[in-house]
């Protein structure tokens, strides 16, 4: 009985959880809107959540609270609302599905989220430059882009002690200051280090959690689904980063699949295949999206997206509170040159988590809302092809637009990639002389 209740307690309380933060999160942030209180609006690449968390700014993520629209069946509604006002049907969905938000107050299906006092973004999205801009005209607010130096070349990953990276992060420090002043002006509030060293403190533990999480499903069976599971983990990655609540989580999270590890405990599918996706989830038909792959007993064990978004958490980077701001600059540079990476320079970490995740498939999915994630998937397929021999899937759709989602061509293409494996499955196994 009481490995039973144990049990019970433990298996799911990841996605519980995270169901219940993400609630206190958007009924926190509609306690603002209603206080007349601004926001901090974020991106996941570069959000910045531990140096805001010293300012007591609220933090809003635009991206999330856009795929929410999807995920709840109406961004339809956002988008048309965009259009008619201007907004091009080949743009950002994201994007589109905010300007809605603004135009209504705020208002989500969640909750309602306060107006922007500040903007802080970096430059890992071309997209953020010019959202913010909008902002800007709307709002007459500031707007702060914290510009992250990029890798000069794939596989060329320098670290401390190397001239180049120490001159990228003086130089990411400086703008961190330049942005404090800017901070100080914007809410009335003297910046206070020790908060800060308090954000990265929690941080650590979070960045430690999430990196052994991911870690850990290369068990066999996978623990949690990469794409479904692990968008919820996402949330919490990102919305109280730097928090006691998502430090937290995240141990909490890691006891969870650890327990279930030993116990032989994976997700409710039969694995039969386990896939590495790649790109941004199909949210109009999130659920069914997740469906065309374990009915077949598919299982996706990774994906570049709990990669790119969430905020550089999946390195495991640990700050050294002694020396906060030098520390916090590294980590910048680091979580965000690594996320701009995953959708540039992304072929040969793919060919290492395939080896690391014993994958069976990958499945590249491009996007029309999306250039900067799907620009070069193609091309990235056909080098990925040349270095490991493995089946793929390359199916389009959309992140928010369900006018260019097409269920039953993806079921088509989803169930043919599917006999594939299982033809494969079938000649290695007669090979081997296996019935």
């Amino acid at each position: 009985m009481e490995t039973e209740s144990k049990h019970d307690g433990i298996v799911g309380r990841g996605n519980r959880e995270g169901a219940r933060l993400f609630r206190e999160w958007f009924d926190s942030l509609t306690r603002a809107a209603e206080e007349d209180r601004g926001g901090a609006y974020v991106f996941v690449m570069g959000s910045l959540g531990e140096l805001l968390r010293a300012f007591d700014l609220p933090v809003v993520f635009p991206e999330i609270n856009s795929l929410q629209t999807a995920v709840r069946k109406v961004a339809h509604e956002y988008l048309n609302e965009a259009e008619d006002i201007g907004y091009s049907p080949d743009i950002c969905g994201y994007v589109k599905a905010d300007i809605a938000t603004q135009q209504r107050g705020g208002q989500l299906p969640m909750g309602r989220i306060p107006k922007p006092a500040i903007a802080v973004l970096t430059n890992a999205c071309n997209t953020y430059i010019k959202w913010a801009e909008i902002w800007e005209r709307m709002y007459h607010m500031p707007c702060y882009v914290l510009d992250v130096p990029g890798s000069r070349a794939d596989g060329l990953t320098p670290g401390p002690g190397d001239r180049d990276f120490d001159n990228d992060r003086r130089y990411v420090a400086a703008q961190l200051k330049e942005l404090i002043g800017l901070l100080e002006e914007t809410t009335g509030k003297r910046f206070d280090i020790d908060r800060l060293r308090e954000s990265l403190v929690h941080a650590n533990a979070m960045n430690q959690g999430w990196q052994r999480v991911l870690e850990l499903n290369r068990s066999r069976p996978s623990l949690f689904n990469a794409l479904s599971d692990g968008t919820i983990y996402l949330g919490v990655s990102n919305g109280f980063r730097g928090a006691p609540e998502g430090a937290r989580y995240f141990t909490e999270l890691v006891e969870e699949m650890e327990y279930k590890r030993d116990q032989g405990i994976g997700t409710l599918v039969d694995e039969q295949y386990r896939l590495i996706f790649v790109g941004v989830p199909c949210y109009p038909i999130f659920r069914r999206f997740t469906e065309l792959f374990t009915e077949h007993g598919g299982t996706f064990v990774n994906s570049t997206y709990l990669w790119f978004a969430s905020g550089g958490s999946n390195l495991g980077f640990q700050y050294d509170p002694r020396d906060p701001l030098e520390s916090l600059a590294e980590g910048v540079l680091v979580g965000v040159r690594d996320a701009m990476d995953s959708m540039f320079f992304q072929t040969r970490a793919l060919a290492g988590m395939i080896d690391d995740y014993a994958a069976d498939g990958i499945v590249f999915h491009p996007i029309k809302s999306c250039r900067t994630v799907s620009t070069g998937l193609a091309d990235n397929r056909r080098a990925l092809m040349a270095m490991r021999d493995i089946p793929s899937l390359f199916v389009e759709s959309d992140m928010m637009d369900r006018r260019v989602v097409s269920e039953a061509q993806m079921k088509n293409r989803v169930d043919a990639f599917f006999e594939g494996l299982a033809s494969r499955r079938q000649l290695a196994g007669a090979g081997r002389g296996e019935a």
